[in-house]
Order: C-alpha cells, then sequence, then structure tokens
C-alpha cells in the first residue's frame, strides 16, 4: 500500500492531503497556520498532529511532495517592449508560472523604476523586448541599467534572440546572476510560453524557496515541486483535458478567491466566432491571471478601491450594509473569521465582488465597429462565453453556505453584453480543497489526480 502526501504551504494555510494509491483515493486531509515568519516546520507538524487525529493512526508516507506560495509567493517582475505585445507576453509566462506580477514595465526604464523593483522584494525578473529580429536597444538599454544599479535580484532574458551575445556581456559585465529562455514572443502576436516557464520553475526550485525559508523543511519531505498557482493550473488543465484514455470533464473556468488575490483560470481554446476580427496578443489554452488588489483580508481595501460611488450605494440601499467601514475592519483585522450572519452577508459580498471583478479583467472583449462596410466586431481576450463549467475553490466558496451565490457572478449577472464571459454555466465546488494537492499528484500518478477531482468535486446546480 502506497501512501503520498501533498503538501500545500499557503500564505495564510499549509494544508495537507494524504493519498492512498492503492484505495485510489484521498484517505484524509488537515490543516494549520502556516509560520514560515518564524519556522515553517512548526505549521507543518501542527498539520500533520491534526491528520493523525483524523485518520486514527499514525501515516508512514512513502514520498512527501510539496508546492508554496508561502512568503508572498514568488514575486515577479515583468519587462518589455510595446505594453500590448512583448509586455504582455511576458506578464502571461510570469503569470503562468505561479508567480504574482506587480510591476510591469514597457519601453526604457528609469532609475526610480529600478528601485522600485528592488524595494518591492521582487524574486525574479523577466526580462523581454523585440520579436526575434526585431529592436534590440531597447532590452540592451535595460539589461545595462540594470546592471548599473547593482541590481542581485536573478534576471531571466527571454527577449530578441539576436542580441542574446550582447546581453550576456552585459551580464558577465555587471556580474548579474542572468539567466536564458527562448523569446516570450519571437513573432508579432505570437505567445511561447514554455521555455520561460521552465526555467522559472527551476530557479523557484534552486534558489527562492531558500530565500522565504522554506528551504528547512526539505529534511523533512522529499522536496518543493511547484509554486502553489502552478500547481493550481496544471490541475485544472489535467482536469479540462483528460489523461491517456481517462477523459477530462471539457472546457473550464476557475474562480480561486484568497485573502490576498483573486485567481481567474480558463482552460480553453481562444477563440470560436468566424464573425469577429481578432487583436492582440494571442491567447493561451491555459490561462491564468491574479489580482492583487482584489483579496478577501489582506487586499480588501483594494476592493473598496475598485468601486464607484454608485456601487457603494446600491450595496448600502440591497443588503443595509455599510461595505466600506466592513472593508476597513477587515483590512485590520485579516484573521478575522464570520461568527455571526451578518459577517457571513458580508463576506458573501466581498467574494461576490472580487469574482465579478477579476472575471471582468480575465474575460475577452467584444467591440463594435462601424465601417464603410457597415458593422464589424472587434474581439480582444479569450472568449468565455460557450464555456459550461465554472468550478470554485478557495476558503470563502467552500465555507459559504450558498457558493452558487458567488460563482454566479463570473458569469454576465450585471448584462455587461461586450464582456465574453460565461453565459450558462453548471457550477461545481472543489469542497475539499484538492486542485494544489492534485496539481502536484498530477507529476506522478496524472490518471490518479484526475479520477480523483473528477469523484470530488460537488456539484451545486
Amino acid at each position: 500500500m502506497a501512501h503520498i502526501l501533498l503538501i500545500d504551504f499557503g500564505s495564510t494555510f499549509t494544508k495537507l492531503t494524504a493519498v492512498c494509491t492503492t484505495k485510489q483515493d484521498v484517505i484524509g486531509s488537515a490543516s494549520h497556520f502556516t509560520t514560515v515568519d518564524t519556522d515553517i516546520r512548526i505549521g507543518y507538524h501542527n498539520a500533520l498532529d491534526e491528520l493523525t487525529k483524523r485518520l486514527g493512526f499514525k501515516p508512514s508516507f512513502d514520498e512527501v511532495i510539496a508546492c508554496s506560495s508561502a512568503a508572498g509567493g514568488l514575486k515577479m517582475a515583468a519587462i518589455g517592449l510595446i505594453e500590448e505585445l512583448t509586455v504582455e507576453a511576458a506578464k502571461r509566462v510570469c503569470l503562468g508560472a505561479g508567480a504574482k506580477v506587480d510591476l510591469v514595465y514597457s519601453h526604457h526604464l528609469n532609475k526610480s523604476e529600478v528601485r522600485e523593483i528592488v524595494e518591492h522584494k521582487t524574486d525574479i525578473i523577466l526580462l523581454a523586448g523585440g520579436a526575434d529580429g526585431g529592436n534590440s536597444e531597447c532590452v540592451l538599454f535595460n539589461a545595462r541599467l540594470l546592471g548599473q544599479m547593482g541590481v542581485k535580484i536573478p534576471i531571466i532574458y527571454a527577449g530578441n534572440k539576436s542580441c542574446i551575445d550582447e546581453i550576456e556581456e552585459i551580464f558577465t559585465e555587471f556580474s548579474i546572476d542572468g539567466y536564458f529562455a527562448e523569446n516570450v514572443m519571437p513573432k508579432i502576436n505570437q505567445l511561447n510560453i514554455h521555455s520561460a516557464r521552465e526555467r522559472i520553475r527551476l530557479l523557484f526550485l534552486e534558489k527562492i524557496i531558500e530565500a522565504k525559508g522554506i528551504k528547512m523543511i526539505e529534511s523533512e519531505i522529499d522536496k518543493v515541486i511547484l509554486p502553489t498557482p502552478e500547481a493550481v493550473l496544471q490541475a485544472a488543465t489535467l482536469l479540462a483535458k483528460g489523461y491517456g484514455v481517462e477523459q477530462g470533464i471539457g472546457e473550464i473556468v476557475m474562480v480561486d478567491i484568497g485573502g490576498a488575490t483573486t485567481d481567474m483560470y480558463s482552460i480553453s481554446h481562444p477563440t470560436r466566432r468566424g464573425d469577429v476580427v481578432l487583436h492582440g496578443l494571442e491567447e493561451p489554452f491555459a490561462k491564468r491571471t491574479v489580482e492583487g488588489d482584489l483579496g478577501m483580508r489582506y487586499s480588501a481595501k483594494g476592493i473598496l478601491k475598485s468601486l464607484s460611488k454608485e456601487e457603494i450605494h446600491s450595496i448600502k440601499q440591497s443588503s443595509g450594509i455599510d461595505i466600506e467601514a466592513e472593508i476597513n475592519y477587515l483590512s485590520n483585522h485579516v484573521d478575522a473569521l464570520p461568527q455571526s450572519e451578518h459577517q457571513e452577508v458580508v463576506d458573501t459580498i466581498l467574494a461576490q465582488l472580487c469574482t465579478y471583478k477579476a472575471m471582468s479583467r480575465h474575460a475577452g472583449k467584444m467591440e463594435e465597429v462601424y465601417t464603410p462596410l457597415g458593422k464589424v466586431y472587434n474581439q480582444t481576450g479569450k472568449d468565455l462565453s460557450m464555456i459550461e463549467t465554472v468550478i470554485g475553490t478557495g476558503g470563502v466558496v467552500i465555507n459559504s453556505k450558498n457558493p452558487t451565490e458567488i460563482l454566479a457572478h463570473a458569469t454576465n449577472i450585471h448584462h455587461h453584453p461586450f464582456e465574453l464571459r460565461p453565459e450558462k454555466p453548471r457550477y461545481y465546488l472543489d469542497k475539499d480543497y484538492l486542485m494544489s494537492a492534485m496539481g502536484l499528484l498530477s507529476q506522478k500518478e496524472p490518471i490518479l489526480a484526475l479520477q480523483i477531482m473528477k469523484k470530488h468535486l460537488l456539484p451545486l446546480n
């Protein structure tokens, strides 16, 4: 009998999931507050003790693997040339690799921007710019400025391949901790994510987990292998596509609402309609966006900033809740959990806002344009209108008495017809918080991970 322990060292909780490969299922789970600020092993041992209590015996594991978003997760800065092209390509690569991208720059950097990157405690810089054979002056300027200002942050160069030799010389001249990957946009509007994503993952394993105090746990487990959001993305992709003879469930959207961010995932082909003109960078099959200003606690004030006076007034009129006062309280009490019906309603409203606004940024847009030949439609981004499955995960969704009320805000519930949101989806709940664990398990046992996800997803309607 083989037992595998899957660990997610999250920013708030350390979550354990035990799987028995003989029984082909999860046999237990437990969690505890993450203690990375003191000693990450404390929270892990407490969660392990809780798991032992729930199982009724002290388990022995054949393999222990983990993912992590502790200590702020993987924080990256994306630098490119044109905002809509190489900058967007670099940003998507970072997000697909499981990073949080708070800093995004286009064209020539200035000194204050470089200082901002350093002061933000950025873990990795992704430096891009220019299609292959295209502009090289800008990316060489940016690489040299980063070197001149003594930046010690690891830098991955994934830009115009025509100036790799000059970039390597700059890295050597200024003793930059530099690495190379294929161009994230080798041709105009063509996205190339795999090489840079793999370089980010390797750098995360080699350096970042040590810098975040996670390395000390490796003596007690086999290894940390992924950033948590990438584990979730891999699980979602497996669930949608299937593996070998085990079928997936088809194209999906997933909503993951946390205390600090709201992550949106769409695993779907980018276009369907034949009567539109596409603009902008091509969309990936597996897409992740993360909204660092939309979260239930740490980023609650970001929700407030996103609201208009009209929206604040509307919430007050419909629910009697002073959302501004509630957000100010929760942002100062980030460990507060709902203890009353009123507090549950507040959390539901915040989760609905996170879902609606995050999907507005994630989904594609349609625009009517009148030409001498008549009306045409321009599309930017991903058309999700025909997606039939929306999955909810994250504490507020899982613990909600009516998660459908939250997930429905991924659709066009407020009637903005040109946002290409899911129209009439079915809703499912990751009730056992398994997505990150199954992303880990998929590295070893993809069919088993897929079967467990299909078995444990809870249909809501």
